[in-house]
């Protein structure tokens, strides 16, 4: 994928569904693979509907919702008080679904000499405060980092969680899979993906994927831990959301009740994600 490419789009169409069984989904990086393995599975059962997936971002999701765009926003971060204005403003009602969970992963390339960091130190690499990787693995090598675009909802994920400014240096890229191929490339390269991208074709990643530990001292956390997860131990784990305006709930609703379902639900967890509500 070229860094040019602003979103990835993936659609699933029947021709001749009418207008209010086409179902337009649009956002978060993080949750596009799941949902479309959702429509795919939905449809299967659901023939009169369609179901159109794309990327792109949570806020690109969001803001599809406020012009009109969308029927469903995938967010894997909340709302934040300047979109909330919004919607009060523009009299648009929100139905909000918490579907799954997922867990920030931070990779190297595979043969990094670096199985652990803790959040403070992962804080100064990310803010751009460590240039070099000598404080950390006693490398003299300068650190390259692979991130995503202001509007991605797992950039204000990690940014808030480490109360830091990302460094102006930290590439911006457009999604899961230009991060994992940068980095795995890059032998000084550190960036952040979604578990459930990692899981979604087993465990040969080529990357490594680092513990972390809330403080020095402290349990260093793999994300993959599906046990540490469903216990709330992991440092960077979060809910994943779906937005819905009201006028979209009668649309949608027989889509929302799937990914509930019993079938649903083992899709998201085959998938790498978890459900903890």
């Amino acid at each position: 994928m070229k860094c040019n490419v602003a979103y990835c789009c993936i659609i699933l169409l029947l021709a001749c569904s009418s207008n209010n069984k086409a179902i337009k989904v649009k956002g978060s990086d993080t949750e596009v693979n799941l949902v479309v393995r959702l429509a795919e599975s939905f449809y299967l059962v659901n023939k009169e509907f369609s179901v159109a997936i794309s990327g792109g971002g949570s806020g690109l999701g969001i803001a599809s919702l406020l012009n009109g765009q969308a029927d469903i926003a995938n967010s894997s971060r909340p709302l934040n008080t300047d979109e909330i204005r919004m919607f009060k403003d523009r009299g648009i009602r929100l139905r909000t679904v918490v579907f799954a969970e997922d867990a920030t992963a931070f990779i190297v390339q595979k043969n990094f000499p670096l199985d652990s960091i803790d959040v403070g130190a992962l804080g100064k690499i990310l803010s751009g405060e460590y240039k070099s990787w000598k404080p950390i693995t006693g490398q003299d090598i300068r650190i390259n980092i692979y991130g995503r675009q202001s509007n991605s909802g797992t950039h204000s994920f990690v940014r808030k969680k480490l109360k830091i400014r990302f460094s102006t240096d930290a590439k911006e890229m457009n999604g899961n899979a230009q991060i994992m191929e940068g980095v795995k490339m890059d032998i000084s390269g550190i960036g952040y993906v979604g578990a459930g991208y990692i899981l979604k074709d087993g465990t040969g990643q080529p990357v490594k994927v680092l513990r972390i530990s809330a403080k020095i001292g402290r349990p260093a956390i793999s994300p993959l831990d599906q046990q540490s997860i469903m216990q709330g131990r992991y440092y960077f784990q979060r809910p994943l959301y779906q937005f819905i305006p009201e006028t979209s709930w009668d649309k949608v609703a027989a889509f929302v009740a799937f990914e509930k379902s019993g079938k649903g639900r083992k899709i998201i967890q085959d998938s790498g994600y978890y459900i903890t509500h």
